[in-house]
């Protein structure tokens, strides 16, 4: 009767695994039966699967005679640890009997489940004494906690790390429950490849823990840019995510600028404006100077404020006013800046000052450049002179060894008549003229030709019967050997050299 009874409120009492537990209810209900008065507790044998935040129910029935004594609900078969409910005394605010009054059900709820209450329950019969001893005890209820993740957390490096380079980061969640787990890195809207995550513990546990680590490429750009770790799971109706600022852990150096207006060379009086700037650097602690020494006298430019950059950059300018004079030509301005923990950056200008138009050409050089200059003009007009003489005298060497060998006259007459007629070839006077380069001797001393003597001969034909009397004049250079008498040369040879001169006759 009781049997019937507790199978027709078995819908009431719970309602997951329903099946089973009627099942197991009625073998009981018909053992019992058999064997009269023997005692079982009955519990539906699981698993129940519960989520975290939830309320869990545990049944648990008493058949057949029961000695006096207390029931108690225990978690794992250790009996020594508290139990989580007793009839007789309250251990767990979280634990409440279902019905009070009954001395058969002792079913209990748990609520607010937690990742940790999963594990197997016990429904347990004491008999009375001193103390109580464990009479029955139910074959137990395996109870897995669906628990969702945690918010995931990400961890990057103690440091700046500066563009250009990879920094590591981590992402990490627990207490979830099953074990399947996908973490995701995005970066902006692109995906970040990364390792598997790795999930603890190893083995069956009722909560588990995730750690995923990514190696994210940091650029210039990347200021504003946000990294995010995406975490899916089968308890979860929508992805978590964590977002972390890489601005947080970048380090932009800044592009350093020195420069002059007007430009190098510079006219003289002219007012100049040295200026200095730190550009596109990131964070924004910066320091910058701009300073010159002008006869050692020391000269600070003026600072303007941090300004911010569309893309989340800063820029900084220093700027300084001096006179183009004289005493300022060659000056040296010179730019520090010192940005978080990067070491100091130096940049150097020189100021290039030219004369005005009508000044001298040498304004603004050193009395040492000067002198340099003029030592060197020196050098060079020495060195011209001395290459013009020799020159002159290697001419007038070559032009001393040199003696006319020969003249040629070539005298073109015209005839009485008036007309002009072809010249007869024939019609040829020629002139011997005899050079004998051997020393002058005494009239009375006799001539005798030297074998190295050079003469001249002329020849004189008939003229022709026509107007023209042409003259010509054969400067013939024959070497002479040492002959009593030298026979007239033949004119015209082929080996003669002459010169011809031409003479109209009147």
């Amino acid at each position: 009767m009781r049997c019937q009874q507790m199978i027709m409120e078995a819908p009431k009492v719970y309602s997951r695994g329903l099946l089973t537990w009627l099942l197991a209810l009625q073998l009981v209900c018909t053992w019992s039966g058999a064997q009269g008065q023997d005692l079982q507790v009955v519990q539906p044998p699981g698993p129940l699967s519960v989520s975290a935040g939830e309320t869990l129910t545990l049944n648990c029935d008493l058949i057949g005679r029961s000695p006096p004594g207390g029931v108690r609900w225990h978690k794992g078969s250790d009996r020594k640890q508290p139990p989580i409910y007793s009839d007789l005394e309250a251990y767990s605010s979280r634990a409440t009997r279902i019905y009070n009054v009954s001395q058969t059900d002792f079913s209990i709820r748990l609520s607010n489940i937690r990742p940790e209450d999963a594990g197997t329950y016990y429904c347990v019969k004491y008999r009375a004494g001193s103390p109580e001893t464990e009479y029955r005890s139910g074959a137990g209820t395996e109870v897995s906690v669906i628990a969702t993740p945690s918010q995931p957390s990400i961890s990057g490096p103690t440091s700046r790390v500066e563009s250009g380079t990879s920094a590591t980061f981590n992402c990490t969640s627990d207490r979830f429950s099953p074990r399947e787990i996908r973490v995701t890195w995005l970066k902006g809207m692109s995906w970040i490849k990364a390792p598997k995550p790795i999930v603890l513990p190893e083995g069956e546990s009722i909560s588990y823990q995730v750690r995923s680590t990514a190696e994210v490429p940091l650029t210039k750009d990347d200021v504003k840019s946000q990294l995010i770790c995406q975490i899916d799971h089968e308890t979860l109706q929508s992805p978590l995510q964590e977002v972390f600022r890489l601005g947080e852990i970048l380090r932009v150096p800044p592009r350093v600028q020195l420069e002059t207006k007007p430009l190098n060379p510079i006219q003289l009086n002219v007012s100049v404006t040295i200026s200095c700037s730190a550009e596109g650097f990131y964070p924004n602690d910066i320091g910058l100077v701009l300073f010159g020494n002008n006869n050692n006298k020391s000269e600070i430019g003026t600072a303007e404020s941090v300004t911010e950059n569309r893309d989340g950059t800063f820029t900084r300018r220093s700027s300084l006013e001096v006179e183009a004079t004289e005493e300022r030509n060659h000056s040296v301005f010179i730019c520090q800046v010192k940005h978080n923990s990067l070491a100091t950056i130096n940049a150097t200008t020189m100021l290039i000052i030219r004369a005005t138009a009508g000044e001298s050409g040498s304004f603004g050089q050193k009395p040492e450049d000067k002198r340099i200059i003029i030592i060197i003009a020196v050098v060079c007009s020495l060195l011209v002179i001395l290459v013009v003489a020799v020159i002159y005298l290697i001419r007038a060497r070559h032009n001393k060894g040199k003696d006319p060998t020969s003249v040629r006259l070539h005298e073109s007459e015209k005839t009485s008549g008036g007309t002009n007629q072809d010249p007869d070839p024939n019609n040829v006077t020629y002139a011997d003229l005899n050079f004998d380069k051997t020393p002058k001797k005494s009239p009375h001393q006799g001539v005798e030709p030297s074998p190295q003597s050079e003469y001249a001969s002329i020849q004189t034909a008939q003229p022709a019967a026509n107007n023209e009397n042409v003259t010509y004049a054969d400067l013939d250079m024959v070497h002479l050997s040492k002959a009593p008498k030298r026979p007239a040369p033949r004119p015209e040879e082929a080996s003669s050299e002459y010169a011809s001169v031409q003479v109209q006759g009147k």
